[in-house]
């Protein structure tokens, strides 16, 4: 029987058999585990609470519901949202309550579960049947039940850090029972600083490429070379329908809007070799031109959508870097937002006034009993004006009154617009007199 368990953990990946068994063996995370964190604390003095762990993958969610466990000389039951349905939650709730001491009960991908499947925990979790224990890489605001976060509370992890990575690696490379000590495998500097990079913030990624090169070295020595090989195809972490995704065409937008060309590249090729559809930061692109750049520069606006239009014609690079150009450009042009508040203000006027009936004025009377009636009366045509303006003309509902949306700024092109508007409103002035 010994044989056949030893067997069983030959074949365990090395990021499952390097799992941390204590405390002191978890790297990273220290803003919740160093000594005097509440977390930490609460392990130590097993004073345990239900709790959400929301961070991305590798970063010991699991492994640090299962030392919560051991710690507190619980039983330990997980169950993944992925497959899991209400009759595996009835099933794990009802050994629970068998259970004589505490239990804990780790729910990962807990986010996957529909509002009725969060619900089914709310009373165990109160009349302390279980300690609920949640892990998510999605935001808990969005993704979790008001009525669950409630009851719990939520822990941030962090991507693990490029030295802590090292000290995985390190670790796995020394541990003969667990990792791959018996192997005597040395790595340069480089190799191991090359490897935890590459790893992007997740430990078990780490692990699982250093199992990898273990198969594959043959010298007895871990190079650069090596690791490169292994890890240079490894996908940076990114998701499209999660919060990095959202957090990172943020930051290029607020790039865009600060005028930084440089960073304004970083985060589009960041999410471009995320893997983001080209086509939707092209789309993104566009607004930004209108949102923050606007009339003070209209020639942005046709860059981007050429640079748009050239991805949907010739595909990748060259499409790519069309719209990296109307990127750079964005970010240098004369800022301005004035349409877009103007827009705004306008939508909320059209919203509160109501069904104003337009004036008689600017009524077309295409019938003889629609020319009776007034429509068109009084309208005076610009073109047969000076300057091509009717000064003294309303054009809002009588019962509106004029406004003013827009206001342009001292930037670009919306200088001699600002000053083309004062000069016919003054005319309207005088007109009015």
């Amino acid at each position: 029987m010994s044989d056949l368990f030893q067997a069983e953990k030959e074949f365990q990946p090395l990021a499952d058999r390097m799992r941390p068994r204590k405390l002191e063996q978890v790297f990273g995370q220290s803003h919740l585990l160093a000594s005097g964190k509440p977390l930490r604390q609460a392990i130590e003095s097993n004073r345990l609470h239900s709790m959400i762990f929301w961070g991305p993958p590798g970063t010991g969610k699991t492994t640090i519901a299962r030392l919560l466990a051991e710690y507190s000389d619980a039983r330990f039951i997980t169950l993944s949202a992925v497959l899991a349905g209400v009759k595996d939650i009835r099933e794990a709730i009802e050994q629970a309550r068998q259970f004589q001491g505490l239990t804990v009960l780790f729910i990962d991908e807990v986010h996957r579960f529909n509002k009725a499947q969060q619900d089914a925990f709310l009373p165990h979790i109160e009349d302390g049947t279980i300690l609920f224990v949640g892990a998510t890489t999605e935001n808990p605001s969005f993704e979790l039940n008001n009525a669950l976060l409630s009851r719990t509370r939520t822990y941030v992890l962090k991507p693990i850090q490029d030295e802590d990575i090292e000290q995985v690696i390190d670790r796995a490379l020394r541990d003969p029972e667990y990792g791959l000590g018996k192997l005597d495998l040395g790595i340069d500097d480089d190799a191991r600083r090359l490897l935890a990079q590459a790893a992007d913030g997740d430990a078990r990624r780490a692990l699982t490429y250093l199992e990898i090169i273990s198969d594959l070295v043959e010298s007895g020595h871990i190079d650069p070379a090596l690791v490169a090989e292994i890890a240079q195809q490894g996908p940076r972490r990114f998701d499209k329908a999660g919060d990095l995704f959202y957090e990172q065409i943020s930051a290029l937008h607020k790039s865009v809007r600060g005028s930084d060309p440089d960073a304004s590249l970083y985060w589009f090729c960041r999410m471009i070799d995320g893997g983001c559809d080209p086509v939707y930061i092209a789309r993104r692109v566009v607004r930004m031109a209108i949102e923050d750049i606007g009339i003070a520069d209209p020639r942005a606006l046709e860059l981007c959508l050429n640079g748009w239009q050239t991805y949907e014609r010739l595909g990748s690079p060259e499409g790519e870097l069309a719209i990296a150009q109307g990127i750079v450009y964005l970010a240098c042009a004369a800022k301005s937002n004035a349409v877009y508040s103007a827009y705004q203000q306008a939508m909320q006027d059209a919203r509160d006034s109501g069904s104003l009936e337009v004036p008689l004025h600017l009524r077309n009377a295409p019938t003889k009993f629609m020319a009776e009636q007034g429509y068109g009366e009084g309208y005076r045509y610009a073109h047969d004006e000076g300057d091509a303006f009717a000064a003294g003309v309303d054009y809002f509902p009588e019962a509106l009154g004029a406004r003013q949306y827009y206001h342009p700024v001292e930037r670009g092109l919306e200088i001699r617009i600002a000053e083309k508007l004062a000069r016919l409103r003054k005319l309207n002035l005088e007109a009015k007199k």
